[in-house]
């Protein structure tokens, strides 16, 4: 199956319709009356297309298993057309539509079995999906330019004793949501390095200002006590966003202090220094957070 172990929980709503299409109007008379032999075809088939929407994990070898939270199904009668219509609902990483399809084609062929013995004209046409929403599909456009520095404190890395890899993934990253990178630059685990590196930025005007490394427990970890200073608005939603993604994937991430907030129109972060924790901490919040760069602008939320 595909990874998706980087993407985030997010409310997945899906609809999808399959027409069927009887040849006599008894049929449909049949149906209303609930004089079908084989029972109720209405409720017998919204419970067939509840089986099928749990199973289908278990038929199509390349879809996810996910919670299905929500799973309705009504019927349209028009002439000798019956729309069947399955909506589905999940808080996950992935989407339900061909959940949704599959539970419409399902509602479809248990009615098709019910009334085959009334009816040999039976006919199942268009299954298609109507609708989706969640995940990148209600992903919110950026307007605005965003220019971006990102600074490794490390001393380490600022003695030539070890590699930068943490910050050079971080760029890659965020060149890939479209945001440029301006300066990239390596400084020591030095608060008053630090923060003149953050001034120089806030001066630039640049949007976005990361800082990698310095966020752990150790003596000479002190990024935060630089940054923290200097913010005029903490967002605590972007930090509690980061650790929580963090802690899903390994318990450590409790130990890390990434500090998030403003300066005028600036974003600032700070960002751990392992390249697993630096990429994973943009990821839980980014693409959607560069929406605050148009809020800064005006937009409405």
């Amino acid at each position: 199956m595909v990874d998706i172990t980087h993407k985030k929980n997010t409310l997945r709503i899906a609809t999808a319709e399959a027409l069927l299409i009887v040849s006599k109007e008894t049929t449909i008379k049949a149906i209303l009356n609930k004089t079908v032999p084989k029972g109720d075809v209405f409720e017998m088939s919204r419970a067939a297309g509840l089986l099928g929407v749990k199973k289908t994990p278990e038929l199509l070898p390349d879809c996810h298993p996910l919670p299905i939270e929500y799973a309705g199904f009504e019927f349209e009668i028009n002439g000798l057309e019956i729309k069947i219509s399955c909506t589905l609902k999940t808080i996950y990483k992935t989407g339900v539509e061909v959940e949704a399809m599959h539970g419409a084609s399902i509602v479809a062929l248990n009615m098709y079995d019910m009334l085959k013995p009334l009816d040999k004209g039976i006919e199942i046409g268009t299954i298609r999906l109507v609708s989706k929403h969640g995940g990148k599909s209600d992903r919110h456009q950026v307007k605005a330019i965003i220019s971006s520095a990102v600074t490794v404190c490390s001393d380490t890395v600022s003695k030539k004793e070890k590699e930068d890899k943490a910050g050079k993934e971080v760029i890659k990253t965020i060149e890939n949501w479209g945001v440029s990178v301006s300066d990239y630059s390596v400084i020591p685990d030095d608060i008053e390095q630090i923060q003149a590196q953050l001034k120089k930025h806030i001066d630039a005007k640049t949007a976005l200002i990361l800082f990698v490394g310095g966020t752990g427990l150790s003596p000479r970890d002190q990024t935060p006590e630089a940054i923290a200073p200097l913010l005029e608005k903490r967002i605590p939603g972007m930090e509690e966003a980061i650790r929580k993604y963090g802690q899903d994937r390994t318990s450590y991430a409790a130990l890390s202090r990434s500090v998030v907030g403003m300066i005028g129109t600036s974003l600032v972060m700070a960002l751990p220094g392992s390249t697993k924790g630096a990429i994973e901490s943009l990821n839980a919040v980014f693409p959607e957070a560069f929406h605050l760069f148009d809020i800064i602008k005006g937009a409405q939320h």
